[in-house]
């Protein structure tokens, strides 16, 4: 299905929603009510029926929560979207909360007096809900778990999704889910645990060997499964979604059930049963314990297996990405001839993109609806275009294009952001602050054992110099035909997980200027042993999976250093070597120019 530009809520709507949610909350004897932009696997891309958030507000973006008090609506969000929270909500009745600066609680605190705060325990970690409690001890404000108050006053809110599951091959999967779970179960034995409760839909489909059509752009099905220690695996999820050939590639030890057991088999759990405290829903652990069963804090069990990729999932990764550079370079060489004539829209970038993908004859899905803004739009960190915003491409103008593809072999996630005529020398020197962060990450070796957050920095080096940064990680995970998004790797500063081999990341560096323009550019890359160097010392390295030129227009190469020069030489060199032959005679012709050396 192609991207839809329509806008997809109405901020005039805002305040009437959020007074009838105040009236319904009064009837409850509420003085408050939390609202996350999250469903019961707090999943960051929810179905149409879980967008309570956007319902309520107006506000689309893929992270954030509001909390509605009596004189207050607060509408928390991070660094991503705090230009775009202002062209979507009402500000008369929400007010936009930069966060994590602010924490909900010492929030709640100053603006309540007093009275109780409901949240529903399906839509709420353990974490999130101690945290607050711990955060509100000491004053006259209680939390307390209710039924969903925006489910009830939503008159017209959409049913659950039913899209159906299809296997994943084990050519693809690079192991079998029988596999898979013995493995795990083994960690669960050696460490005294009966079961563990899987509540991730992507893990889910992990360690399944399935794919599903729930979600918008992630291949992911619905569901939760408990995993016991012998292996076997009981999976929770609407029966309408398995047909014949999901189901027969279920081996015997997997046991289907309608989702609606799900809680009463939680209640007969007994032994020690791990629960991730930091991704499963809270009304998970209070079901276990309230039934008298032992919850054990712990990882989901599929986590890190699922990001640290096999060698058939990363073998597929590379064939998706050579797929999905040729497809970008032929768009990037019909972007380069028609978008100096004039007239070129945001809505015309984005279906000329979506249609070099679909030209491949296998593409799945978009990975997430395509970021395309020129000028100021581009600032916008998460900016999709509507009908409403769509603007037309201007000479003299920075264009930022964030896309990707969902192949059975692999997803991506590119960045590029291109000039169309001549954007000024402040433009050209804030792109070459980027590409120098991305070259940075690109080129980097480290001590097995460091994480992320120990890396971030270097992204951002040259843009700190200048007086600059911005306001998002400098990457996220990324599944293998999976989530756009993965956990639990990131290059972040506040990431704490240690990169290992097989793990890939997006490398996307950027610089927003509020009303004029953005860059980003963004490769994906995969963590591997890095070869004897030196000392020969057990290190690891990035491998470079993207590959699509950059703009050599917006590059001032007397600023980078003789080993960035030679980076990127090197690298378009194998842009040219590893897409020509996969191009149209023009693509091939203008490849081989722009990937000149410099």
């Amino acid at each position: 299905m192609f991207q839809n530009f329509e806008t997809s809520a109405d901020p005039s709507a805002g305040p009437g929603r959020l007074s009838r949610l105040r009236d319904h909350l009064r009837g409850e004897g509420l003085a408050g009510f939390m609202v996350p932009r999250a469903d019961v696997h707090q999943g960051e891309y929810v179905a149409a029926r879980d967008e309570r958030l956007q319902w309520l507000t107006g506000f689309t973006g893929s992270a954030g929560f509001a909390i509605v008090l009596p004189d207050v609506a607060g509408v928390f969000i991070d660094g991503r979207y705090r230009v775009q929270v202002k062209h979507q909500v009402d500000l008369t009745a929400f007010t936009p909360v930069p966060w994590p600066e602010t924490k909900p609680g010492p929030w709640i605190a100053d603006h309540l007096a007093e009275g109780v705060v409901g949240f529903d325990p399906w839509l709420h970690t353990g974490d999130e809900v101690t945290r607050l409690e711990e955060a509100l001890k000491g004053t006259k404000v209680t939390l307390r778990a209710v039924e969903n108050a925006v489910d009830a006053i939503w008159p017209d809110q959409p049913a659950a999704p039913v899209g159906a599951a299809f296997p994943h091959p084990v050519t693809l999967a690079g192991e079998s889910s029988e596999a898979k779970r013995v493995r795990l179960a083994e960690g669960l034995r050696k460490a005294g645990q009966e079961a563990a409760v899987i509540t991730l839909p992507d893990s889910l489909c992990w360690l399944l060997n399935l794919r599903g059509a729930d979600v918008p752009r992630n291949p992911i099905l619905h569901g939760f499964a408990i995993l016991r220690a012998d292996g076997s695996v009981d999976v929770f999820t609407a029966p309408a979604k398995l047909g014949p050939a999901a189901r027969a590639a279920l081996d015997a030890g997997v046991r289907l059930h309608p989702v609606e057991a799900f809680e009463t088999t939680l209640q007969s759990l007994s032994g020690k049963v791990r629960v991730d405290r930091a991704t499963a829903p809270l009304a998970v652990s209070r079901l276990i314990e309230g039934a008298g069963g032992t919850v054990v804090w712990g990882d989901d069990p599929c986590r890190l297996p699922k990001a640290t990729k096999n060698a058939a999932e990363v073998a597929g990764m590379r064939e998706a990405h050579l797929r999905d550079g040729a497809a970008m370079v032929e768009f990037l060489c019909w972007l380069d001839d028609a978008a100096p004539k004039g007239g070129l829209t945001e809505i015309d970038v984005v279906t000329a993109l979506e249609a070099y993908r679909r030209a491949t004859n296998v593409l799945h899905d978009i990975s997430f609806d395509t970021i395309c803004g020129t000028g100021p739009n581009g600032a916008i960190m998460h900016y999709r275009v509507t009908h409403e915003t769509n603007r037309t491409v201007g000479r003299g103008e920075l264009l930022l294009v964030d896309s990707g593809a969902q192949y059975a072999d692999g997803t991506t996630d590119i960045t590029r952001t291109i000039a169309v005529g001549d954007p000024g020398e402040e433009a050209r020197a804030c792109y070459t602050r980027v590409l120098q962060g991305l070259i940075a990450i690109s080129r980097v070796r480290w001590p097995r054992g460091i994480a992320g957050r120990d890396l971030d920095a270097l992204a951002r080096f040259n843009l700190w110099v200048a007086g600059q940064d911005f306001d998002h990680g400098t990457g996220h995970g990324v599944g293998a035909f999976l989530s756009v998004h993965e956990g639990p790797q990131r290059l972040s500063r506040v990431s704490e997980v240690p990169l290992e081999p097989g793990m890939i990341l997006s490398n996307e560096p950027g610089y927003y200027r509020e009303g004029a323009f953005g860059i980003r550019l963004e490769n994906l890359i995969v963590v591997q042993e890095a070869p004897p160097l030196g000392d020969k010392r057990d290190q690891l390295c990035f491998e470079t999976l993207t590959f699509a030129p950059f703009d050599r227009r917006l590059i001032l190469a007397d600023r980078l250093s003789p080993d960035e020069r030679d980076w990127l030489n090197a690298y378009h060199a194998e842009v040219q070597a590893k897409l020509s032959a996969r191009l149209g005679d023009a693509a091939a012709d203008w490849l081989k120019a722009v990937c000149a050396p410099l």
